[in-house]
């Protein structure tokens, strides 16, 4: 006779590990939700029977937005009169390093009103060293030719006016085209500059413009009539 062999035992599964690191991320999770609940509700019904630290806490914050705020406009209208009473003379044109002769050129299209004014000279600038959005919605695109010897430099000339002449509309979307030197220009780069509609600020106009008040476009003929009416119109 064959014995029977006896009913094998079922192994019970043991829960992996991956399984075992969920439960206790869970364990833990509920833990520290149950303990930020708690927390929660004794700051609530700490604050209900305090209700006077809101009205400070409430107090303090608009005293300190007040306070930015106030600071902010003092700000700006302590740039607004800085601005409106920037003046530049040729003795420290002529001393600046090229960017910071950029610079200046930008401040002085933001006195004039232009407020979007900006540097955006350097490689690659496809001979733009300046751009700007006057009152009368005109965009402006500079070119800047620093000379270290101001007068005594190398003279502007026709190659120089063609590179802006080829990129200031096409490129940049200019309606005015400017060449800025503190130096001298060439008598063939003016007569190019007034067949291609373009404008030359020599030495001497840099000198009435930065050392004045008046803005650059009363100082330019044949500049582009206002896009749109403006206040100084």
């Amino acid at each position: 006779m064959t014995r029977r062999r006896p009913p094998a035992r079922r192994r019970t599964r043991r829960p992996s590990r991956r399984q075992q690191q969920r439960d206790v991320q869970l364990v833990v999770f509920a833990v520290v939700a149950a303990a930020g609940i708690g927390l929660m509700v004794m700051v609530v019904n700490w604050l209900l029977a305090h209700w006077w630290v809101l009205v400070v806490v409430l107090g303090l914050a608009v005293l300190a937005g007040a306070g930015w705020l106030y600071n902010r406009q003092q700000r700006a209208q302590w740039e607004a009169v800085r601005a409106q009473g920037l003046r530049y003379g040729l003795p420290q044109l002529d001393a600046l390093h090229h960017t910071r002769f950029e610079d200046a050129i930008r401040d002085l299209m933001q006195r004039d009103g232009c407020r979007d004014a900006q540097r955006v000279g350097g490689r690659g600038d496809l001979g733009a060293d300046v751009k700007a959005t006057d009152p009368f919605g005109r965009r402006w695109v500079i070119q800047c030719k620093h000379r270290r010897n101001g007068a005594q430099g190398s003279a502007v000339g026709t190659p120089d006016l063609q590179v802006l002449n080829g990129t200031a509309r096409q490129v940049h979307g200019a309606d005015v085209a400017v060449i800025v030197t503190n130096g001298r220009v060439t008598g063939p780069a003016v007569t190019f500059a007034k067949q291609q509609r373009l404008h030359v600020v020599d030495r001497r106009t840099l000198a009435v413009w930065a050392s004045g008040s008046r803005p650059l476009w009363e100082l330019l003929r044949a500049v582009p009539p206002p896009r749109r009416p403006s206040s100084l119109s």
